[in-house]
């Protein structure tokens, strides 16, 4: 409850007051004046408590400024005066999904199925709710339930075409959407969401056609601009790109995310002092951006400001990051200023989230040979070369650690492999032949000593 200090006189009057206030909460409500609608509400229930009504009618207000725990209070007071409302407890479920109280939401969706087996909304936001918990056959399950009430119901599609996108089933994704969009052309953020399936999924096309008819419907949408954008960017058309972002930027000034990818398209051009300063905008307005950091550290090490860059990487990862090539490569320019620790988590934190992943494992087997545990790095090498054999450099690496093992025999099936693998002229063909006279001549040492210690 709001905290009113106005004093009513307790008469009779106090119940038309009441139906007063509340209609003209409904009035602003409708004219979206969403706060003074609640703080009508607020008097109104002030004066009349037992109105169960009201409190439903905070509920959706509070819903409506996205205040959605304290919607969930009130929606359980309305639930009070209607334990039965399959409407109340379906605002429940709703409100309990988008607060990710997931179980709680299951339950009232559970209820409802119970008071009335033909509530379909039941079924389709139940879709929701398994989809984020990522239990999708549940979810599957749910839409056909569904199905079997309202065919044609174009939140399910919509919902369900979620649950097959996260699970990287763009085609079929992209088949529900289409259905969606054919059942309700004014679906919200359909069209976005068809362009975003036909990206991933190579339908460069389409997702640009898609992400046009959005943004016809909805021109002041900066998420959409700022996909459309990333889309622009990822397919080359850095005109195209700088054009999105830009125009992000005359809307809001202070968008982090449009300021750093403007970044990229002018360190890409080479244009590194605009990028920069896109870098540093994007930082200032969004400390908790992942990427800017990263990249002012990169321009400081070009700068001759070491101690500058490090300082950045760190504060970068300490943000959490999670993409697999901006961690390698911290792990590289850490390695490469000599910080093998900073290096090294870098790589875990890779091989954490992916399981396996041979850049890692490489990058990871050169800071164990800094430390010089040429067994721990012999086997990490070894395990990105169980990944990806292909690679010369880490046969050539894999070689060097097994000769400083002492291990001549697998040093030089190393180097018989590196030369099977590339003939012809090749830029580490020198570094080749150096390991092969290597352990030959250890291998000449070994046998000689073999022969003296027989006459010792």
């Amino acid at each position: 409850m709001l905290d009113w200090q106005d004093e009513f006189d307790g008469t009779s009057h106090q119940w038309d007051q009441a139906e007063e206030l509340a209609v003209e909460a409904y009035g602003l409500y409708e004219e979206g004046h969403m706060q003074k609608a609640l703080e009508k509400l607020d008097l109104a229930i002030r004066l009349r408590p037992e109105h169960g009504e009201w409190y439903f009618d905070m509920g959706l207000t509070l819903d409506a400024l996205e205040q959605y725990e304290k919607a969930i209070e009130f929606y359980q007071h309305a639930l009070e005066f209607a334990p039965g409302d399959v409407e109340i407890l379906n605002c429940l479920g709703v409100d309990c999904t988008r607060a990710g109280q997931y179980d709680r939401a299951i339950e009232f969706f559970e209820r409802i199925e119970q008071i009335d087996p033909a509530f379909e909304a039941a079924y389709c936001n139940r879709i929701i709710v398994y989809t984020e918990m990522e239990q999708h056959e549940r979810a599957e399950q749910m839409f056909y339930m569904a199905q079997q009430i309202s065919p044609e119901c174009p939140l399910c599609f919509y919902n369900i075409g979620n649950s097959l996108f996260t699970r990287g089933c763009y085609e079929r994704a992209i088949w529900c959407w289409d259905k969606c969009a054919q059942l309700d052309p004014n679906h919200p953020q359909i069209h976005y969401r068809l362009a975003q399936a036909c990206w991933v999924s190579g339908q460069g096309g389409r997702a640009q056609e898609e992400f046009l008819i959005e943004l016809r419907k909805n021109p002041m949408d900066l998420e959409v601009i700022l996909d459309f954008g990333l889309f622009l960017l990822e397919s080359g058309d850095m005109e195209g790109a700088k054009e999105k972002f830009s125009r992000i930027l005359e809307f809001d000034k202070t968008f982090a995310a449009a300021q750093f990818y403007l970044g990229e398209v002018y360190r890409i051009r080479g244009a590194a002092e605009q990028a920069h300063g896109c870098y540093r905008r994007a930082h200032q307005g969004d400390g908790s951006l992942i990427g800017p950091r990263f990249r002012m550290a990169e321009f400081c090490l070009k700068q001759g400001d070491k101690h500058r860059a490090i300082s950045l990487l760190r504060e970068e990862f300490q943000l959490g990051v999670e993409d697999v090539d901006v961690l390698l490569a911290m792990g590289r320019l850490f390695l490469q200023n000599g910080l093998v620790t900073d290096a090294s988590n870098c790589f875990m934190q890779v091989l954490n989230g992916a399981g396996t992943h041979d850049g890692a494992f490489y990058g990871l087997g050169m800071a164990l040979a800094i430390h010089g545990d040429y067994k721990g790095a012999v086997d990490c090498v070894e395990q990105a070369l169980c990944v990806n054999s292909s690679r010369p450099d880490w046969l050539l690496a894999a070689g060097w650690l097994y000769y400083k093992l002492e291990k001549w025999l697998q040093a030089d099936e190393c180097v018989q492999k590196c030369r099977r693998l590339h003939r012809g002229r090749q830029p580490w063909q020198a570094r080749c032949r150096c390991l092969q006279r290597a352990v030959r001549c250890k291998k000449i040492l070994t046998a000689v000593k073999g022969v003296f210690s027989r006459f010792i």
